[in-house]
């Protein structure tokens, strides 16, 4: 096996699974981690969520299991770096091919939201994103069953949790988060995509999520000139402070966002370098 990422908890191995004949992604505790309740409980309910969500756009999760005291889950092993790191590469090459990143990043949400859940961590790092452009949704520990109604008033409030330049004001005020919530994230990781830098920015957390709660988000347009209006608009609608000014839905932003135009001007696929005799 070879490690592919560490992160503060947990690690990403490149397996073989000799039986099915194919490679697989294993995520593993760090011996730190290992016989850490709270840990442990992040991967098992990774593990009952992700085995029954079965999509092109969202990762699929095998198995739980623990060998010799480490717990690990074992993934489809899907070859690409996640939408951070291609935005820290820079995207232009990939400009021809944003449009379907959004979408599919999208239809992966919707599908997370669809079986109830509210992901509650949705930033470029969760988005796995190929050269052809090829979304998968990844990662959730994070992630609670969507309340509504008499649930919604009698469920407790959470704990901060989440990642500070993409939380949603509700999240932040730890109230229970609905999949408003993640437009909301899902918007700001969008914004980063074709800005190349998240909405909010500031020098202490605290300034950060004071931004989130009462600071409007910048002009996506300033950013890119060549984005509609109306795409800008709607990613401006997403990031609405308070959750009822927001789409009502994944399916909704997917709706709106199908209707419209993104580009003013399509942006063409790079030419393919010359090569000599």
């Amino acid at each position: 096996m070879n490690v592919v990422h560490s992160g503060r908890a947990s690690q990403i191995w490149q397996a073989y699974d000799d039986r099915k004949q194919r490679r697989v992604c294993v995520k593993t505790l760090l011996e730190d981690s290992r016989r850490d309740r709270e840990q442990i409980g992040y991967l098992r309910w990774e593990y009952t969520i992700g085995r029954d969500l079965v999509h092109p756009n969202v990762i699929q999760i095998e198995n739980y299991d623990v060998d010799r005291g480490r717990p690990y889950l074992v993934m489809e092993w899907f070859a690409a770096p996640n939408m951070k790191n291609r935005i820290r590469q820079g995207v232009e090459p990939m400009a021809h091919l944003l449009e379907r990143i959004v979408e599919q990043a999208a239809v992966g949400l919707e599908v997370l939201h669809k079986a109830g859940y509210v992901h509650r961590d949705v930033k470029p790092d969760n988005f796995l994103v190929d050269d052809t452009g090829h979304v998968k949704l990844i990662d959730f520990a994070l992630a609670h069953r969507a309340r509504r109604g008499l649930g919604r008033l009698l469920a407790r409030a959470p704990k901060l949790q989440g990642t500070r330049s993409y939380m949603a004001p509700e999240q932040i005020r730890c109230a229970v988060a609905d999949p408003r919530a993640d437009i909301y994230s899902f918007a700001c990781t969008i914004f980063e995509l074709l800005a190349s830098k998240p909405p909010f920015t500031a020098t202490t957390s605290n300034e950060l999520l004071n931004k989130h709660l009462k600071v409007a988000p910048p002009s996506l347009e300033a950013a890119d000139k060549n984005l509609t209006a109306e795409f800008a608009q709607l990613i401006r609608r997403s990031m609405a402070k308070r959750p009822e000014d927001r789409p009502p839905s994944m399916t909704d932003f997917l709706t709106d966002f199908r209707r419209i135009r993104m580009w003013r001007v399509a942006p063409r696929p790079p030419a393919p370098e010359a090569t000599s005799s």
